[in-house]
């Protein structure tokens, strides 16, 4: 599903009978909410792929709402962005970005503290974590190796990838991060944090 104004992907992914993982929750926490009602799913993790508002402003309101409460999950790289110091280091990003902080300043709620730091080769349900650095520090991608697809956050798009002006980012890094991910099965799925789906061969460059 698409959410915010800036059509941020929200991906609802299975990870066992009844659960699902959130995968970058970034707006309309009732929109998500009412999906996983639909499919008469419960909520076990929420997967950050990286830390940018538009991929985590509902996470609040999905804590205060949902029970059992998900696990948050975030490469330890990205991790300032929950937490009670998180404003400051949202704030930096949107001002980069934006200009001002008018865009968090409209829908602020303090973040909780992540349950799960990750890194490099972590597993969680059946993703394992690829750190590849670039748009942030802490991006990461969730691969699923056996079901064949990678959610790339902001480092892979159809056609595209993630911006390296904003604080944290470095384009070194991005391409490296691409490089890496050219190694996978060219038919592995992608699902990017913004845009359409497409592939590993479409994305070869």
């Amino acid at each position: 599903m698409v959410v915010g104004p800036l059509e941020t992907n929200c991906w609802i992914y299975p990870t066992g009978p009844g659960e699902a993982a959130i995968i970058d929750p970034g707006d309309e926490a009732e929109s998500i909410i009412k999906t996983l009602e639909k499919h008469s799913l419960t909520a076990k993790y929420i997967l950050l792929t990286h830390g940018h508002f538009d991929h985590i402003g509902a996470v609040p309101m999905l804590i205060e709402a949902l029970n059992p409460k998900p696990k948050i999950a975030i490469h330890n790289q990205d991790s300032m962005y929950l937490g009670k110091e998180a404003y400051k280091a949202h704030s930096i990003s949107i001002k980069s970005a934006m200009g001002s902080t008018a865009f968090i300043d409209a829908f602020w709620k303090n973040m909780p503290l992540p349950d799960i730091l990750l890194e490099e080769g972590s597993t969680i349900a059946s993703f394992t974590v690829l750190h590849l650095p670039g748009h942030t520090q802490g991006c990461a991608a969730f691969w699923d190796k056996d079901a064949s697809v990678i959610f790339t956050g902001d480092t892979l798009f159809k056609n595209g990838y993630g911006r390296t002006d904003l604080p944290g980012g470095n384009t070194e890094q991005l391409f490296e991060s691409l490089r890496r991910l050219q190694t996978l099965d060219p038919n592995t799925v992608v699902y990017p944090g913004h845009g359409e789906t497409t592939t590993i061969k479409q994305e070869k460059f």
